[in-house]
């Protein structure tokens, strides 16, 4: 690939060139400097891009495009320089892996930070921004637990549970992503600016918001989907049904990705949003943060902390039922009738051997009556 960052500003700026479309047109040429060049011929015949959008490619710069592509890079890459921030495009190797598995990824991210491939190993940590004492103590417990493990924890960096997360993170000698719903340069809430000076020396300041672009209330549900695009779960911890974090839960579950929520007191109406997605079956009850390491455990397997937790845990006797149903089971997750067929149990006996191995600690059930190893 040959990726020239101006080159690829001046094509997100033309109108019906998201980043879905950006991303076709550089992986079907190569390079960005061959798709400006390119005929409306050539351009039809990119996945995704219709006749209408392969002439506004070709007449972009043809117009007045050129000089307002220049005048707005030359802004870009000033205020870039001026806060000691870059871009990483789609194609570079620092891009966050997870995040390009999402069908709406971004084609660049600005960053201030350092994203390191030990952040493919991230899980997100979500929230209200009036968190309680109990949600911010959860919070707390839960993103210090993943940090002594060795997972990333990945935030939005707004008050109350995201706040929480990161501080938890860095105090706990972690690593942490926030993603923010403005230009990196802009700090909001101006209150975290210590804390993000702090996320960037140990993490990542991320935004795919140009420079000095405000906190509108429009940028943060698409802010949301890279939070959870980036991680391989993300853990709700605290939000009413209609709060921000339902929505990451949302796009969560949608980009299947597993969905983790705390549970709230059922007299805490206003913080019950947590209880609806266990109730619907999108989450998995969250106590702490081995219930979440008991469902990641496929893709943390091959983190050396994680790993050397779990070699250092006793294993316990299991009768010779109990050793038929672990045997029946693969890596991911089995729904209990299958289960049951396979290791030879009607699915009443089944269901008493799995609560034995339940307690045991040996499996893990997840929504929707499934059931894996843990480890």
């Amino acid at each position: 690939m040959n990726i020239d960052l101006r080159e690829l500003l001046t094509l997100s700026l033309i109108p019906g060139v998201g980043s879905t479309r950006l991303i076709s047109l550089i992986s079907h040429f190569k390079d960005t400097a061959l798709v400006l060049k390119a005929s409306a011929k050539e351009l039809v015949h990119v996945e995704n891009i219709e006749k209408k959008t392969a002439l506004s490619i070709v007449n972009f710069l043809r117009d007045s495009g050129a000089d307002q592509a220049k005048r707005y890079i030359d802004d870009q890459f000033s205020r870039l320089n001026k806060c000691g921030a870059r871009i990483i495009s789609y194609w570079e190797k620092e891009y966050p892996p997870n995040l390009k598995n999402i069908f709406d990824a971004p084609a660049y991210l600005f960053v201030k930070g350092k994203i390191l491939e030990a952040d493919r190993y991230s899980v997100a940590v979500v929230g209200t921004r009036s968190a309680s004492p109990y949600g911010t103590q959860m919070a707390e417990k839960i993103s210090s637990e993943l940090a002594t493990l060795g997972i990333t924890t990945v935030s939005g960096l707004a008050r109350g549970i995201d706040t929480t997360a990161h501080s938890a993170t860095l105090k706990s000698g972690g690593r942490t992503l926030a993603v923010i719903g403005s230009g990196i340069d802009i700090m909001y809430p101006a209150e975290n600016l210590e804390l993000a000076e702090r996320i960037i020396r140990n993490g990542a300041l991320i935004s795919e918001f140009p420079m000095s672009t405000k906190p509108d209330a429009t940028n943060f549900p698409r802010r949301n989907r890279i939070i959870s695009g980036i991680s391989l779960g993300t853990i709700v911890v605290e939000t009413g049904v209609e709060g921000g974090a339902m929505i990451t839960a949302t796009l969560a579950f949608d980009q299947n990705r597993e969905v983790f929520a705390v549970p709230a007191s059922v007299q805490a109406k206003k913080r019950s949003g947590t209880n609806l997605l266990i109730k619907q079956e999108k989450a998995a009850l969250v106590e702490d943060v081995e219930d979440v390491t008991a469902i990641l455990a496929p893709q943390l397997k091959h983190l050396v902390r994680l790993a050397g937790a779990t070699q250092r845990m006793p294993l316990p006797e299991l009768t010779i039922f109990e050793q038929k149903l672990c045997d029946a089971m693969g890596d991911d997750p089995m729904h209990i009738d299958p289960l049951a067929e396979k290791a030879g149990f009607s699915t009443a006996d089944a269901l008493v051997h799995l609560l034995s191995l339940e307690f045991k600690g040996v499996v893990k059930q997840t929504p929707g009556k499934m059931f894996r190893k843990i480890g």
